[in-house]
């Protein structure tokens, strides 16, 4: 297989992935465009088919599925989780192909990455079909088809766990409502993103109970405070569509750090109506900071707060996120 090969994997246990890839697969055999394709079933198999891939000689990977999808494509461009587990203090997981690129075809809930790389708009999956097909036709190396980003490295449980984050990663409601989102079926899951996660996001609200946490940016104490809703991200969107971070850039070399400190049920009520448009940002009890490294724990180790990066549960406090500078090529 060349270096210009497209392989293409499928979210086949998601619907909307699903029902997408016909789409796509019609789009790219009128265009002409060669591919090989694969629907992943089962947990970690997006991740492990993209290595291959890259390993085989594949230089664009295409993504037909969610935020989970695009970031388990993304993990796949580095070596194993095992490598990863075994990374020492402040060196970077090593990427199979330096070169290689991951095309976004966004089909699932919240789809908060792509929209965050056109801007904050909602694009189409022709849309995105389109780039592509222009993108596979230039050829890799070509620089207007493809940018350079950051990527996160987390690790939760203090390091027990380590994984590479696309978009962002939030902590305390953040990371429960990402579950509640995941395990919701029947007719739920039919809903926009946006409504699925207001509805999982409801009896968190309720159920809120701070806990004192302290943040480490760049070795030094940022922050000690009350709170259960923090997020550190590399782009602007998470959630469903929710303006997290509007200063964040996927390609400026740090994380953007946001902690709501100190907060009454009804105040965190009138922010979170204002998060979609970034407006909660001017409230004083929204903290906000850039790193490169950071470091987040409770102050009471027994009573951690839970992580979830990209939508998928990672573990639980204490939690640390190194930027990648410039690590992955991305279609857009």
């Amino acid at each position: 297989m060349s270096g210009a090969g497209l392989f293409v994997i499928i979210n086949h246990t998601a619907a909307r992935a699903r029902k997408a890839w016909p789409r796509v697969r019609e789009a790219l055999e009128g265009a002409g465009v060669a591919f090989e394709a694969h629907e992943s079933t089962r947990q970690g198999e997006t991740e492990e088919r993209t290595r291959a891939a890259l390993d085989g000689g594949f230089g664009t990977v295409a993504a037909v599925g969610g935020d989970g999808t695009l970031s388990a494509a993304a993990n796949g461009f580095f070596r194993t989780c095992a490598e990863l587990s075994e990374l020492s203090e402040g060196s970077l997981p090593r990427a199979v192909n330096p070169e290689a690129a991951l095309a976004p075809l966004p089909a699932g809930t919240g789809d908060d990455f792509a929209r965050g790389l056109s801007g904050g708009r909602r694009e189409t999956l022709d849309a995105w079909v389109a780039r592509l097909v222009r993108h596979c036709r230039r050829g890799r190396f070509q620089e207007e088809t493809a940018k350079r980003i950051d990527l996160m490295l987390g690790s939760a449980g203090g390091g027990a766990r380590r994984f590479v984050c696309l978009n962002a990663a939030t902590l305390g409601i953040g990371a429960e409502v990402a579950e509640r989102v995941a395990a919701q079926g029947g007719a739920v899951r039919r809903l926009p993103g946006e409504a699925r996660f207001a509805l999982a996001a409801l009896p968190r609200l309720v159920a809120w109970r701070d806990r004192r946490v302290r943040v480490i940016a760049d070795g030094r104490v940022w922050e000690e405070c009350g709170t259960n809703l923090l997020a550190v991200a590399n782009g602007t969107y998470a959630g469903g569509g929710m303006n997290f971070s509007p200063g964040a850039r996927l390609d400026d070399g740090l994380l953007d750090v946001l902690a709501v400190a100190d907060i009454s049920r009804p105040a965190l009520l009138r922010e979170l109506a204002r998060v979609h448009t970034g407006g909660h940002v001017k409230s004083p009890h929204v903290k906000l900071t850039r790193a490169a490294h950071v470091r987040i724990e409770t102050l009471d180790p027994s009573d951690s707060l839970g992580v979830e990066a990209d939508g998928d549960p990672r573990g639980h406090t204490p939690a640390d996120f190194r930027v990648m500078p410039a690590a992955l090529r991305v279609v857009c």
